[in-house]
C-alpha cells in the first residue's frame, strides 16, 4: 500500500495557504472571488467521471480562501500568517498522523518492507478527438501522479477503456499541465 505525502485535497488547501501568506484582507477577498468564479466555471462544465476533478479542486480552494478570509476578519489580521492560524497546524498534525497510520498498515501488509512515501501531484490532461472539427470540446482528466509522464500513461489507460486511444485514431493527448501544487511550489 503506497503512502502519499499529500492527498489531492491536502495539496489544494496547502497551495491556498502558501499563496495567502503575506496577503492583505482585500487581496484574500479578491482571491476568494476568483476561486468562486473558477468553481462556477467548473460547475458549468461537463463533469469528469473520476476524482480529483476540476470541480473538486475548485471547491476545496474556494472553501479554503473563504475560511482564511473569515479567520482574518475574526482575528483582525492585517496580513495573513499561517503560523497564527491554528487550523493550519491541526491539519499538519492530522496529515502526519495519517501518514504514520498508513505507513504502519503498509509495513504490516508488506511484511516489514521499507515504506515508500510518494510525492504525487495533480495534472490536468487534455485530449481531443483526432477527427474532431476545430472548436470541438476537449476531454479533460485530472490525474494524481508522480510525474507528467505517469499522468499521461494513466490517462491513456483511461482513454483505452472507452476504446479511444490515439493509436486507434480517436483521442490524442495534446496538453499536460501540473495544477496541484502550483508549478514551482515545494516540489
Amino acid at each position: 500500500m503506497p503512502v502519499y505525502e499529500y492527498h489531492p485535497d491536502e495539496l489544494a488547501r496547502v497551495s491556498v495557504v502558501r499563496r495567502a501568506t503575506g496577503l492583505t484582507l482585500s487581496e484574500v477577498e479578491e482571491q476568494r472571488r476568483a476561486a468562486q468564479d473558477r468553481e462556477d466555471r467548473a460547475l458549468a462544465a461537463p463533469q469528469e467521471p473520476r476524482k480529483p476533478t476540476e470541480l473538486d479542486i475548485a471547491v476545496c480552494q474556494r472553501v479554503e480562501w473563504a475560511r482564511i478570509e473569515q479567520f482574518m476578519r475574526e482575528q483582525r489580521m492585517a496580513v495573513y500568517s499561517p503560523s497564527k492560524d491554528p487550523r493550519v497546524a491541526r491539519r499538519e498534525e492530522r496529515r502526519a498522523q495519517r501518514m504514520a497510520t498508513e505507513a504502519g498498515c503498509s509495513e504490516q501488509a508488506d511484511a516489514g518492507l521499507p515504506v515508500e512515501v510518494l510525492r504525487y501531484r495533480v495534472y490536468r490532461v487534455t485530449a481531443r478527438q483526432a477527427t474532431a472539427p476545430a472548436g470541438e470540446e476537449a476531454l479533460v482528466r485530472h490525474i494524481f501522479a508522480a510525474s507528467a509522464g505517469a499522468a499521461v500513461e494513466h490517462a491513456q489507460r483511461l482513454f483505452d477503456r472507452h476504446s479511444s486511444t490515439c493509436q486507434d485514431g480517436e483521442y490524442c493527448i495534446n496538453f499536460v499541465e501540473q495544477v496541484l501544487p502550483e508549478p514551482g511550489e515545494f516540489f
